[in-house]
């Protein structure tokens, strides 16, 4: 079975141009209904309401802070690296509601390496006052773009926080079969080319306890980029470690074929990794009454960088 990276490319521009278009008709329908109730509530009662579409100056803030953190000489370091898994940890097994933090979720050992993450999100959303299940996903967004070369993540706030504990042993191991980790991940609402993509992620990554021998090697060479190295070294042998998961993507015959198409494309990669890292992070969320803090991102708005330039020069054609 063949399919050719234009192909590949292809469904990935129009998963993205879909999620685009929805993403901001459904911004623009919200922020419209609350402009109108605010301007009528203003009226009857007699007082100026304040604009609550715009993102709060305090994200861009916390935006400083974690530049300093996810940025050394160029390179994203490995607090970016636990900030981009903290954002799947927090919401694959149950929601994107803080609960990694607030529930004591990063003890656990399928959360091995997250440990000081938490500490410092969660201090920095008490000093900040806000909420944790936004930071966690505002911090792995900042993470993607920080590495040089990452794609903008679309990111809102004003997700609720719970500190009831998600439940333990729903998160894929680094030992899963690619079959298993289709079934998990379409069970969760994500297409094959959603779970390929995501897995793409790896390139920041660093093999924790999934493979004793090899513990703290990166899952690349280039550990401090946002590149497709991740898919080309996985599929030839060649990285310093591989999971045994991501092997069995890369040799499965759909999986595969799309692992294959992004290692030869990065911009393909992009146009599917974006949409379906926005839809990891609004699992269990409404989306309603949730502002866009894209812009307090390191680079700007998200529709500056998906749009400037022609389709071609974003899939890297």
């Amino acid at each position: 079975m063949y399919i050719s990276t234009s192909l590949v490319a292809v469904l990935a521009a129009a998963s993205t141009a879909q999620a685009l278009q929805f993403s901001d008709a459904t911004a623009r329908a919200s922020n419209t209904k609350r402009g109108l109730i605010s301007k009528l509530l203003g009226g009857f009662i007699g007082f100026k309401t304040q604009d609550t579409t715009v993102c709060p100056d305090v994200w861009s803030e916390i935006s400083e802070t974690l530049t300093a953190q996810f940025l050394a000489d160029g390179q994203c370091t490995d607090a970016a690296r636990a900030a981009i898994r903290s954002a799947f940890h927090d919401c694959f097994n149950g929601a994107c509601d803080g609960s990694l933090i607030l529930a004591g979720e990063c003890s656990r050992i399928e959360n091995t390496g997250l440990a000081r993450l938490c500490g410092n999100l969660g201090n920095l959303a008490t000093e900040k006052d806000v909420g944790v299940a936004d930071l966690i996903q505002f911090a792995a967004a900042h993470a993607i773009k920080t590495c040089p070369g990452g794609p903008t993540v679309p990111v809102l706030v004003g997700r609720p926080d719970s500190s009831n504990a998600s439940p333990a042993g729903l998160l894929p191991s680094g030992n899963t079969a690619a079959s298993d980790l289709i079934k998990r991940f379409a069970a969760r609402g994500f297409s094959a080319i959603d779970l390929a993509a995501l897995i793409g992620a790896h390139t920041a990554a660093r093999n924790r306890i999934s493979v004793p021998d090899k513990a703290n090697l990166t899952m690349d060479s280039t550990p401090g980029q946002w590149d497709s190295k991740y898919y080309s070294e996985t599929i030839n042998g060649r990285a310093p470690v591989t999971l045994p998961s991501d092997k069995s993507l890369a040799n499965h015959p759909v999986t595969g074929i799309l692992m294959r198409g992004f290692a030869a494309s990065q911009g393909a990669w992009s146009a599917a990794f974006v949409p379906a890292m926005a839809k990891m992070s609004m699992l269990g969320v409404d989306k309603d009454g949730l502002v866009d803090c894209t812009s307090a991102l390191p680079g700007g708005s998200r529709k500056r960088d998906v749009r400037r330039s022609n389709v071609f020069e974003r899939l890297g054609w």
